[in-house]
């Protein structure tokens, strides 16, 4: 924790000269800060001094990061927390190749952050800011797993109550049983397991995925497609809205949903199961204030707190401990063998490329 950081913009330290405060300088800052003391607002000083600005994915995710994460981080450190709804991968690697980054903070899931890590493009972990050892899932050096989720097909049940909407990927599949606009996320990670599985590939014989195969699984489905669904929260908006009748989305986004008043269900009889992670870019400017924000996102208490707003696993076990019997109850079951846990290794090496075809592939 005592690690010191240099100053980037510092040409001093650049160089490795030795920099000595003036005695002007001490009783100026000694001066400002006590000023700030007897006028009854020091942490003033420090929340003006540094903010950062982390990727989110906006919906009842960014207000249950804003609520676990953000707002106490700043509360306890006195630092600015912008969460930003854009986590895309090609952004960021322009951001860091151009070594103009305004991301301090990747929260995004295993494809983008395994590939990001085989491009380079992530800081090793300080790990004297960062404790990883009570994690469930040990992450690599250049990131680290915050909480399981769980994605299956979402509709709505006033409309296609039981037996009218698919419960597996199969089923979504297959147009004729169960006709209806459908919509897929518009990136392939997720999208190829779906369409394997639906092709009759066996969940624990899945990887390495069978690229040919899957792209041809997705020809079929191509047709039904009304949306490819940019956004996280659309994934169940558009159910909400009837624009859609059924989609692939998210445990998490479907239970508050529904909490507040939408007719939204999810099948979980098949599902994906992934771990969300945290990376910080090279060549930032607020490195260290980043690597405490991840530190405090790994704690515990503050991932209890988050699993209690949004139907998450997490990755720290002790915080297992601190959740409630009802938050318990709606975790993703990582055990049902109908299920698959992403492999994000698999993904760190073939994403960008895959990305790219998948992305010619929707707009022919």
């Amino acid at each position: 924790m005592n690690k010191k950081f240099p100053q980037r913009n510092d040409p001093a330290r650049q160089s490795g000269q030795a920099v000595e405060p003036s005695r002007r300088s001490i009783l100026k800052t000694a001066g400002i800060l006590a000023g700030s003391s007897v006028l009854g607002f020091p942490a003033i000083v420090r929340a003006q001094a540094k903010s950062i600005t982390v990727t989110c994915w906006g919906g009842s995710y960014e207000a249950a990061v804003r609520k676990s994460f953000a707002e106490p981080f700043t509360k306890e450190t006195g630092i600015g927390v912008t969460l930003v709804n854009s986590a895309d991968l090609p952004r960021m690697k322009v951001q860091v190749d151009s070594k103009n980054v305004s991301w301090d903070v990747f929260d995004s899931i295993g494809p983008q952050i395994m590939a990001g890590s085989e491009a380079g493009l992530w800081e090793t972990i300080d790990t004297a800011i960062v404790d990883t050892s009570g994690l469930i899932q040990q992450t690599g050096p250049d990131h680290v797993g915050t909480y399981f989720y769980a994605g299956g097909i979402g509709f709505d049940p006033a409309r296609h109550p039981e037996g009218k909407h698919p419960t597996n990927f199969a089923e979504f599949w297959d147009v004729k049983a169960f006709p209806g606009r459908r919509g897929l996320r518009s990136r392939i990670s997720e999208n190829l397991e779906m369409a394997l599985l639906a092709d009759g590939v066996d969940p624990n014989k899945l990887y390495p995925l069978d690229i040919e195969r899957g792209f041809k699984a997705l020809d079929r489905i191509k047709p039904a497609i009304q949306k490819w669904i940019e956004t996280t929260p659309e994934t169940v908006t558009l159910i909400g809205s009837k624009e859609l009748d059924f989609t692939y989305t998210y445990l998490s986004r479907v239970l508050p949903a529904k909490a507040a008043g939408m007719s939204v269900a999810i099948s979980l009889r098949q599902t994906l199961n992934s771990l969300e992670y945290l990376a910080v870019p090279k060549y930032g400017k607020k490195t260290k204030e980043a690597m405490q924000y991840v530190a405090f996102c790994l704690r515990p208490k503050q991932q209890a707190a988050f699993c209690e707003q949004v139907t998450f696993s997490p990755n720290a076990a002790k915080a297992l401990e601190l959740a409630s019997e009802q938050a318990k109850a709606n975790m993703p079951d990582m055990n049902d063998p109908n299920c698959v846990i992403i492999n994000d290794a698999w993904w760190g090496k073939h994403y960008e490329q895959l990305q790219r075809r998948f992305t010619e592939w929707m707009l022919t």
